[in-house]
């Protein structure tokens, strides 16, 4: 985890968060966070990238829709970065 951007740690969280989310409701989700049009151009190339990784999986609803879901690794990330914030933020 310690590699990916911030912008792609946001993206594991809201894919985490969903139940096979596909790219524009993760796309919605982002915009209404950061309060600015998150462009296409940024989306896929990050979500390729997470892809890549094997932190997140790419299945096909139709011919135009693909969704994502985790990977147990991008769980085991995600749960690896949680308790290594857990040591610094305690709320």
């Amino acid at each position: 985890m310690y590699d990916l951007t911030g912008f792609q740690r946001d993206l594991l969280y809201v894919i985490a968060g969903k139940e096979e989310p596909h790219g524009l409701a993760i796309k919605e989700e982002l915009e209404e966070y950061y309060e600015k049009e998150i462009h296409h151009g940024r989306l896929y190339p990050n979500l390729d990238t997470l892809v890549d990784k094997g932190l997140v999986e790419k299945g096909q609803r139709d011919r135009r829709t693909n969704f994502y879901s985790l990977t147990r690794r991008g769980r085991r990330e995600i749960e690896a970065r949680r308790d290594w914030e857990e040591q610094y933020v305690d709320l």
